[in-house]
């Protein structure tokens, strides 16, 4: 597979990278152990090098399973992971935010451990913490640096302020948050401020949690666990509404001899050669499928077509909950 470099940092990885945290967290039962391993390491030998984990995804049970994994190819990958979530210390579960310097220091001596490494390749700010200065965070991670601890400093879900300020203290290698044709706001100021300042872009949902694969309809029930409940955007109605996105990407799939899930990603390769998506799936065929969009060129003609189908479509629904919503920084 090609390599990517995430903005003007150096840092080259796959093209496309893995999304790890479905394989313990968010889409219904953890996957087994020996089977997620598995994945990952089929991932690897298909020419993925970028993983992405989060200490809160499992919780903590997905830095272990990806250290695990990529132990043996440590040097020919890059791990990243999150800090920024405060987790009740019984039962592991989010309570809130917390990027204080201490706790950073804290997160990132146990995520260590769990990945088996000396240092972490690149690690974000899993969400912008109100209470804590980003200076005081950028400041943080350029300490960790300058330790040997981290390699890259990121940010997920952050506004441009945010942005600029925490580069001004610590250069930012990469942004990650939600963009894909189901969710297009990052064009808007996001990609701009990017471009500027030489910072990389890594979607996380590329393929709409699922949905513009076309697996998922208006009658699909979800898992009792699974987090695709809570959000407004896929609710029974929602899915009615936004289906005309399917559609459209199954005009272009055909034509292409692709499929959807394919199509979804290449327009997101096609938009910067910097941006590198993170689809995640639990599945080895679905793995194939997802990685198979690298080979999937777009035409200018077939992205202006496609822009102009999607100009004519209105999606129903925000993409996370109220209270998800109150975490992301604008």
């Amino acid at each position: 597979m090609q390599k990517r470099y995430l903005g003007n940092s150096g840092l080259a990885v796959s093209a496309i990278g893995l999304g790890c945290m479905g394989l313990n967290f968010g889409y219904g039962p953890a996957t087994e152990r020996g089977q997620a391993i598995a994945l990952i390491r089929s991932a690897f030998d298909k020419g993925v090098t970028f993983f992405d984990t989060a200490e809160v995804y499992g919780p903590f049970t997905n830095e272990e399973v990806v250290g695990e994994a990529l132990a043996p190819f440590r040097e020919q990958v890059v791990i990243a992971t999150k800090f920024g979530f405060a987790t009740d210390p019984q039962s592991g579960k989010v309570v809130g935010l917390n990027s204080r310097p201490d706790h950073i220091r804290q997160v990132v001596e146990a995520s260590l451990r769990r990945l088996r490494v000396e240092a972490i390749d690149l690690l974000y700010q899993h969400r912008v913490d109100p209470q804590t200065p980003i200076e005081d965070v950028a400041g943080t991670v350029k300490d960790l640096i300058h330790q040997g601890k981290v390699k890259h400093f990121g940010l997920s879900e952050a506004g441009v302020h945010t942005i600029r300020r925490a580069h001004a203290v610590q250069p930012v290698t990469a942004l990650q948050s939600e963009y894909s044709l189901f969710w297009r706001e990052p064009e808007d100021e996001i990609l701009p401020t990017l471009q500027e300042l030489g910072i990389g872009f890594v979607p996380f949902s590329p393929l709409g949690k699922g949905f513009l694969t076309g697996a998922i309809t208006v009658d699909t029930q979800f898992g009792e666990t699974d987090f695709r409940n809570q959000v407004p955007r896929l609710s029974a109605q929602a899915r009615q509404a936004n289906q005309a996105v399917v559609e459209v990407l199954g005009e272009l799939a055909a034509a292409k001899n692709a499929t959807r899930a394919q199509v979804a990603i290449a327009w997101l390769l096609a938009q910067k050669p910097w941006i590198v998506p993170i689809p995640g799936t639990t599945k080895l065929h679905r793995l194939d499928e997802n990685l198979g969009a690298a080979e999937v060129a777009l035409s200018s003609g077939e992205l202006d077509a496609l822009e102009q189908a999607m100009a004519g479509i209105i999606f129903q629904g925000d993409r996370y909950p109220p209270q998800f919503m109150k975490m992301i920084d604008r």
